[in-house]
This record gives C-alpha cells, structure tokens and sequence, in this order.
C-alpha cells in the first residue's frame, strides 16, 4: 500500500490502481528520489507534470511537499478515476485545487497543450510496451514546454536503455534502485550569441 511520504498530507494511504497494469513506484524509491528533489530545490512552488500518472502518487507527493499546481495525465479509465481520489484526498488537506486530473493520452495531451505553457518539473514513467522511439517522440514534444532549470525525471525498467534525450534536453544523473532506473535530465543551455560574429573585420588602418 503506497503513501504520501512527507509534507502537508504525510502519511495519507494512497489509492492503488487495481490490477497489474500499472508499475507503482515503491516508497523506497520515492522516497530516495524526493530526497534527491528537495536537495536540487526544485519541488516548493514548481508546477509539476506527471505523465503516465499511474495512482498520482509522484505528483500528489508533489503537492504534498509544496508545489504550486500538478497536472497527472492518465489515460486509463480505472487508473484515471484512482488518480482522482487521491488527487482530492492532497485537495482536501491543501484547502485548494492544487491537483488537476487528465484523462488522456500523453501524446494527445502535449499536442493540445498551449504554446506558452512551462512546468518545472516532470515525471515520466511509462509503461513497459512503450518503445524508445516512442519515448523519444514524447521527450521531444515536452521540451518546448520546459521552464528554464526544470528537471524532467523518467522512470524505466534497469534493463532498458538510456532514453534517447531531444536535441536541447541533456541527461545530468542516474540512479538505479534494484530493478528501477531513474534518469534526471534538463533542458540544455544555448550558448549566448557573439552578437559580433557576423561582422566583418574592420580593416587595418595602419
């Protein structure tokens, strides 16, 4: 049974997705990856997006530990519905709607998303029989929506492969707990134009 770790609603019994469709993180491994979170300083008012929600329990910790608003997408209805509950149980304590449930595909989610919308923190864990190119696909459409020093996060099995990161997303650590493996990535900075570049020299006028 998964619970909320720490913060406002630390404690709380989380909802589970019944069934085996879903890969619940364990709190061993929540637990270790919030601690690495709160080191980077990233979680206190962020705006959080967990995509491939699962039961919620990454964002509505999220929110439990101080972020500003958290959108869990999920597209499965009865997943959907768990993220629900335990979206109102972190509402309740909060006093607020700082949890917002999608019922969606991530693809289509992120299609619709507006231009000028930014998170600051990401968590991926997709399902097994998403294939790397399509993981790839879906990092793509995320980096435009990235704030400048949000940290993306995705979980996958230790035995797959490192995601392949979108040109301006860059890999910055890894952790593996047993069988999960946890790769931390963020967007990549441009090196600042030489506004001079495309001058031409003056001549000597020696």
């Amino acid at each position: 049974m998964s619970r909320i770790i720490s913060g406002a609603a630390g404690g709380t019994t989380l909802v589970s997705v019944p069934g085996s469709l879903t890969r619940p993180t364990t709190d061993r491994v929540k637990e270790a990856l919030f601690s690495r979170l709160d080191a980077f300083e990233v979680i206190a008012d962020a705006r959080v997006l967990d995509l491939y929600a699962g039961s919620g329990s990454l964002g509505v910790e999220s929110a439990s530990r101080g972020a500003l608003s958290v959108d869990l997408v999920e597209f499965d209805g009865k997943a959907s519905e768990v993220c629900q509950r335990n979206a109102d149980l972190v509402n309740t304590v909060a006093g607020r709607k700082a949890v917002t449930v999608h019922r969606s595909k991530v693809d289509s989610f992120l299609d619709r998303t507006q231009e000028a919308v930014r998170w600051d923190l990401v968590f991926l864990d997709p399902p097994y029989p998403l294939d790397e190119p399509a993981l790839a696909g879906v990092l793509a459409k995320l980096l435009p929506h990235l704030a400048e020093g949000a940290v993306v996060v995705v979980e996958r099995s230790s035995r797959t492969p490192e995601p392949t990161w979108p040109d301006g997303m860059e890999r910055f650590a890894e952790r593996k707990y047993g069988e999960t493996k946890l790769w931390f990535a963020e967007p990549g900075v441009t090196p600042a134009a030489d506004p001079d570049a495309d001058q031409e020299a003056e001549p000597d006028s020696t």
